[in-house]
């Protein structure tokens, strides 16, 4: 039986498709028509595109930009999709990007774009599934922990220079562990005669977390527009 193809390995194409049909567009038509419909612009968002705030996620600056991106989600995407399973890794992506970019629309004017808010979204479940599941990693939990944190800490500090979306990176670190802390696996004990230690993942739990945190998202984008 083959191995189901990872769906991190199909963000990453979908990505890598987009920014091939960004630099066709820019080549046939002097101009980035998906950047132009798809990346988040608080105007166009302020006109109802809400859209964008999914979209922008899969859009990038420059090969530079593009590169860094897939390489930070090929690294973390396949292992903490294992933990998390296909359905619920995907939502989790979608959440760090969703709030990445609302935060981003709430507090800066730039065009912004990049999967990075979602990525930050996984960094944050690495370090929650850590912290949940420490008394069972042991002494590794520390270290594993520390060094997402240092991630953590190193990227939000290049995110200071300029042309780099720092808001929309701490929102979709908020998205992230919103969701990882409560609908993200954990480790248990199976009810088998082995008691063997198995992830467990509640469905329920995970659709109606989703359902809650996009509830706040939405109230967050309607601030928007009244402050606006």
């Amino acid at each position: 039986m083959k191995s189901k193809l990872p769906i991190s390995y199909v963000l990453i194409a979908l990505s890598i498709i987009f920014f091939i049909l960004q630099n066709i567009s820019k080549s046939l038509f002097g101009d980035d028509l998906l950047l132009r419909y798809g990346a988040k612009i608080n105007q166009f968002i302020l006109n109802g595109q809400i859209w964008r705030f999914l979209t922008a996620a899969f859009l990038h600056g420059s090969i530079v930009h593009l590169s860094f991106n897939m390489y930070a989600l090929y690294i973390i995407g396949p292992s903490l999709e294992r933990k998390y399973g296909s359905t619920s890794f995907i939502l989790l992506f979608f959440i760090g990007a969703i709030f990445g970019n609302i935060f981003s629309f709430l507090c800066s004017s730039y065009v912004s774009l990049g999967s990075s808010t979602a990525i930050f979204g996984l960094i944050a479940a690495q370090g929650v599934y850590i912290y949940k599941n420490r008394h069972l990693l042991g002494s590794a939990a520390k270290p594993l922990l520390t060094n997402v944190l240092f991630v953590i800490a190193v990227n939000l500090l290049l995110g200071l220079s300029p042309g780099i979306d720092n808001w929309g990176h701490m929102g979709g670190l908020a998205g992230g562990f919103l969701y990882a802390w409560f609908a993200g696996p954990s480790f248990g004990v199976s009810e088998n005669l082995f008691g063997e230690n198995v992830i467990i993942r509640e469905n329920k739990k995970i659709f109606l977390v989703t359902a809650l945190i996009l509830a706040a998202a939405s109230g967050l984008v309607g601030l928007g527009y009244l402050l606006s």
